[in-house]
């Protein structure tokens, strides 16, 4: 069959009927129609991206993302091992990264209601890769973001600060959308990297209430998510309790340090 001169209509899985019928260029035009059948699997989005000729960009894509979460990692530990050295502590515990699933993507555009397509990733999600940065005290998080804003190539697109102004079931977390660029063999691309930072009680919190959001049938629910609300309250007064201590520790240790100079 000649792709270039007709149209075929393939009909896809994963519930998505209710979107309009999308040409994609690429191999000829190739209809996409969105069936509601089985959840979508890894085999079905290969199949997709192989009949519209959107495997090798995708590939592509993805590779950048993978880049550009190098980058930003790269960028994150230079500042935690100058801090260390600057403070003699390290302002992190962690850090992990990870690159959205084909099939999460997939997911989300489709809740969105926006055709699956390389262009449609790119111009419409912003958590294709994502970093989560955990912390040991609140004021190394607020440091860290304002050392990452203060570099000449680090662009914030956009911030959520729910530490300060936290979600009604208590979650806290500074959510930062940045675009850093990647340099490829013929050019510097800019792309957007999301990064979460989180002391270790407040990841704590979110790692339980992630658990316990998606049990079924939960007795009581709503007195749950209130005590849910209130350990949040009681963890933020722990970090904050915390980071009083370690500056008096800091304060006692510089005032010795200047008395010993003095003798």
């Amino acid at each position: 069959m000649d792709m270039t001169t007709r149209s075929r209509d393939l009909p896809v899985p994963g519930g998505m009927e209710d979107m309009e019928t999308k040409d994609y260029q690429g191999t000829g035009h190739v209809r996409i129609r969105h069936l509601e059948s089985k959840e979508i699997s890894q085999e079905d989005i290969d199949r997709i991206l192989q009949l519209t000729g959107q495997l090798e960009k995708f590939e592509i894509l993805m590779m950048y993302y993978d880049c550009a979460l190098a980058e930003v990692r790269t960028k994150l530990e230079v500042l935690n091992k100058e801090v260390a050295l600057k403070k003699n502590r390290n302002p992190f515990e962690s850090i992990k990264s990870r690159l959205k699933k084909p099939v999460s993507i997939y997911e989300k555009l489709k809740h969105r209601k926006i055709p699956f397509s390389v262009e449609n990733i790119e111009e419409n999600l912003t958590d294709v890769a994502g970093l989560r940065v955990i912390c040991s005290f609140i004021d190394d998080i607020y440091g860290i973001r304002d050392s990452l804003a203060a570099q000449d190539d680090v662009r914030i697109v956009q911030e959520k600060d729910y530490i300060a102004n936290p979600k009604p079931n208590g979650y806290r977390s500074l959510h930062l959308i940045i675009e850093v660029p990647i340099f490829l063999m013929q050019e510097k691309k800019y792309m957007k990297v999301e990064l979460q930072f989180r002391t270790i009680a407040m990841d704590f919190w979110a790692s339980v209430e992630h658990k316990m959001k998606y049990k079924k049938e939960i007795r009581n629910e709503a007195r749950i998510v209130e005590e849910l609300r209130l350990s949040a309250d009681l963890i933020n007064q722990l970090d904050r309790r915390m980071q009083q201590i370690r500056d008096r520790i800091e304060l006692s240790e510089a005032n010795s340090r200047e008395m010993s100079e003095w003798q």
